[in-house]
């Protein structure tokens, strides 16, 4: 059985592994766990940590070569991430020339190469989520009844941004019109507690339905799956 540290941008990444990903993955001989990237430190107490939420690329790069490092003897744990691709800090690698590209799975495949080619350790497998965790959620607006079944106007809202777009991950990362605006929008409760509603939501969808309807994603849950079968892959540039 293979190990795999998840290094997760917030706490709704975080449930969403817990409640959906581990399970999934442990099916596939793969056990996984989940921690929050670390922000920040307790000036007067180092035994206290703050995690959650992503300033700048170097505090994320430091906690997860810590990470990295504190397995280095063991070729049997991986690591990967789940970032959104939507408020990435400016100083993440690839980024600048990414966002000269239209197509947006481009654009998250350059940002993804040039982290594997930073962290350089042959065990990471980055992942940045296209456009933000509540992309997902957009496969399904009918799972939003869930916890919002008392609203079903703001159902039919979600269902005709979703046939405008076609395709969850590519709803966008406009201030305004990111995902998680638009479902905070018509849901302003959403905002108070994303880490449980979007966890409980994305699980009602179902990991099947999502990878169907999130090309990206699929394919990054498909590689983790793989991880007790086969090697990564991962070019001799990025080791």
């Amino acid at each position: 059985m293979k190990r795999l540290h998840i290094i997760a941008e917030g706490q709704t990444e975080e449930s969403f592994v817990r409640r959906t990903l581990v399970d999934q993955l442990g099916l596939y001989q793969v056990s996984a766990d989940v921690r929050c990237v670390l922000t920040s430190k307790d000036k007067h107490r180092k035994d206290v940590l703050y995690r959650g939420g992503m300033t700048n690329y170097e505090k994320a790069r430091h906690d997860i070569l810590q990470w990295i490092k504190e397995e280095k003897n063991n070729k049997d744990v991986y690591f990967t991430t789940m970032f959104d691709y939507y408020a990435l800090p400016e100083d993440f690698p690839g980024y600048s020339d990414a966002k000269k590209q239209a197509d947006p799975y481009k654009k998250v495949r350059m940002v993804e190469e040039a982290f594997a080619i930073d962290i350089n350790d042959r065990r990471f497998i980055p992942y940045i989520q296209l456009h933000e965790f509540e992309s997902l959620l957009f496969s399904s607006p009918q799972s939003f009844k869930i916890e919002f079944f008392d609203k079903p106007e703001g159902i039919v809202e979600l269902e005709k941004i979703l046939e405008e777009k076609h395709n969850p991950e590519l709803i966008n990362d406009g201030q305004e019109t990111a995902p998680s605006k638009r479902i905070i929008n018509i849901f302003p409760t959403y905002a108070d507690n994303k880490a449980a509603i979007g966890s409980m939501i994305a699980q009602e969808i179902g990991l099947e339905k999502l990878r169907q309807s999130c090309s990206h994603f699929g394919e990054w849950l498909s590689r983790l799956e793989r991880l007790d079968h086969q090697s990564l892959g991962i070019s001799s540039s990025a080791r």
